[in-house]
């Protein structure tokens, strides 16, 4: 670290504090930079306040903070121009969805606005905001309308956030938006490209993923079938989840009630034998989530005509083994999807048959689930997840289908960077 604190000695960070819970984290990123022997200013804006004190910023910087657009005393020794000039890198951290639309729409209506809109230096920014809000179209327009025009962007991160929920959107820690920081100061103006704010946004961009959804169809004759009561809810949220990070989704579905996700391409099917040739069919793929309930058996024959019950008082219908698509796809010698996650959808025992299944299908994830009549998870809104890996066991909080599946894009994105 010795030669980073001389590159940056004489160095000038402007650093500018939006308002969010995460704000705390810049003060940790001021003391940073003067440690390294760069000089910084902060900037608060008016609802940073609320979470940092401009006293709290001052006393890490030694430097007056400022925060007001219109102040007397201010305008009267430095101008918010020669403000915005006066530093070799801007940082914006934490990076709120409110500070994004005003940096890529070029509107200014308070001191940080106007000085992001002044500047004519490099300017890197940490985003931090709910997932949904990171997620949405229009931050997304907003992310790669700037990175186009060479914002430099550090983050988001997935993980815990303070309203609950778990996903994409968690601010970088402070030493990453450092050591992100110190390269641009060093010179380095390719770090981190535009290319990495548009993958951020969308991080999925550029990878395929199959999904496997719903119950299926095994026919005993034209009008009776072997059925399960999944809903297919958890699958369909799963692949709109992808499709919403930036992947390209083939959702095999069996027979459901629900809607095509915007943004998949969707194969309807009803018995395990046509799911496997479509997903078959969809690869080449970087995931494969199977979280259909495929029919583990299916009748040996079916009847060319609806079976009369007659005077028997009994019958007898023989099974056959129906193709395990999951195991098929997750021990694959070649062509093997980088990340496989399967379902253990169970009765009892939850996590011993959840990690035998890890194994048995070659999976890198397992989501264990009770789906006992009593959860409420086959046809409900909601869903109790075990994520089980090499690693250990996760407990997911109880949460929407939405959610879970939001948590798990996250995981997959930390799987695909770890995958060789």
């Amino acid at each position: 670290m010795g030669s980073r604190k001389a590159g940056l000695s004489g160095r000038r960070v402007l650093l500018v504090v939006g308002a969010g819970v995460a704000a705390y984290k810049a003060l940790e990123l001021a003391r940073l930079f003067r440690r390294r022997g760069a000089g910084v200013r902060g900037v608060l804006t008016p609802a940073a306040t609320q979470f940092v004190t401009p006293l709290s910023l001052a006393a890490l910087t030694g430097e007056e903070v400022f925060s007001e657009l219109f102040s007397l005393t201010r305008e009267s020794r430095i101008g918010h121009i020669e403000l915005s000039r006066e530093a070799d890198l801007v940082v914006v951290a934490p990076a709120t969805a409110d500070l994004l639309a005003k940096m890529a729409n070029g509107l200014c209506d308070d001191l940080a606005s106007t000085l992001l809109l002044a500047t004519d230096k490099r300017i890197l920014v940490a985003p931090a905001m709910n997932l949904r809000m990171w997620a949405h179209p229009a931050t997304r327009r907003n992310v790669e309308r700037l990175a186009r025009d060479g914002v430099s962007f550090v983050g988001p991160d997935a993980g815990a956030m303070a309203c609950g929920e778990w996903g994409l959107g968690r601010m970088a820690e402070p030493s990453a938006i450092f050591e992100a920081a110190a390269k641009l100061l060093e010179g380095d103006t390719t770090l981190p490209p535009p290319e990495g704010a548009m993958s951020a946004a969308r991080p999925l961009a550029g990878r395929r993923a199959i999904v496997t959804a719903g119950p299926t169809h095994e026919p005993i004759d034209p009008v009776r079938v072997i059925a399960n009561r999944s809903s297919g809810r958890q699958g369909y949220a799963i692949a709109a989840a992808l499709a919403q990070a930036g992947a390209e989704v083939t959702l095999v579905s069996g027979p459901t009630a629900l809607e095509s996700p915007a943004g998949v391409g969707i194969v309807r099917v009803e018995t395990a034998r046509q799911m496997q040739a479509a997903v078959e069919a969809a690869l080449p793929a970087d995931i494969f989530v199977g979280a259909a309930a495929v029919a583990d058996w299916r009748p040996a024959a079916e009847a060319g005509h609806k079976m009369k019950r007659g005077g028997a008082k009994e019958a007898t219908l023989t099974l056959v083994v129906n193709p395990d698509i999951l195991a098929g796809i997750g021990t694959r010698k070649k062509g093997r999807p980088k990340v496989v996650v399967g379902f253990a959808a169970e009765t009892e025992k939850l996590l011993e048959h959840g990690r035998r299944k890890l194994v048995a299908k070659g999976c890198n994830l397992i989501l264990a689930n009770d789906v006992g009549a009593a959860s409420g998870v086959f046809g409900g809104a909601r869903n109790r997840v075990r994520a089980i890996s090499a690693d250990g066991v996760e407990e997911w909080p109880e949460a929407t289908k939405d959610e879970v599946a939001m948590r798990l894009v996250a995981r997959i994105v930390e799987l695909l960077e770890r995958a060789p």
